[in-house]
């Protein structure tokens, strides 16, 4: 089955003003849908390349899956991870696991937006369950693939490439990482994946 775009769980304007609906039509309807359609094309070129059994195009094809997939992946968690009135503090055993893992709510946070406002370029921060430890960790991507770890299940994503929020905040990341948190979390989804993931 080809790989399709998600619909976004609430209207295009439901986040405003920390996300403007022409911010959010960009980046769901362009950016995210030209993952989708990327990935679909390159699965139909594995299945040519399978079928004329000629692989001299593989590295490009493999580069491009990876690319692609994980882009689709991480936008799509990314959508549900946010919801209209979002915010605050998680509560339950997401709390309970923050606090065991960073400390408190307060260091786990001041740790995700570092390493999100420090991704070098365009990227990601994450939050994810390392199921050899059991714990919570949290990581950088460059571009959408790149310092990843084998095995961790994202629970927490933010997007930082600029087009993610270069119409409203201009250079100022931090500003649109520090709305993510105070406007637009969804605690809940979080949870859910994390219970999920363990």
């Amino acid at each position: 089955m080809p790989y399709t775009l998600p619909e976004l769980p609430y209207a295009y304007d439901a986040l405003e003003p920390f996300l403007n609906a022409e911010t959010m039509h960009l980046h769901h309807d362009k950016h995210h849908a030209a993952y989708v359609n990327a990935l679909n094309e390159a699965e139909q070129k594995i299945q040519a390349a399978q079928q004329a059994g000629d692989f001299s195009a593989l590295r490009a094809l493999c580069d491009a899956l990876a690319f692609n997939y994980s882009g689709h992946l991480l936008h799509s968690l990314f959508w549900t991870n946010m919801k209209p009135g979002g915010g605050g503090a998680p509560s339950g055993a997401l709390a309970e696991q923050i606090a065991k893992d960073f400390g408190s709510f307060e260091v786990f946070k001041a740790q995700f937006l570092a390493a999100t406002n420090l991704v070098q370029g365009s990227g990601w921060g994450i939050l994810a369950w390392e199921p050899v430890a059991q714990k919570l960790v949290i990581l950088q991507a460059e571009k959408h693939q790149n310092l990843a770890q084998w095995g961790v299940t994202p629970v927490l994503v933010l997007d930082v490439w600029e087009h993610a929020y270069y119409l409203q905040y201009q250079n100022r990341r931090p500003d649109f990482t520090a709305g993510f948190f105070a406007h637009a979390v969804n605690w809940e989804d979080v949870a859910q994946r994390l219970a999920a993931a363990r």
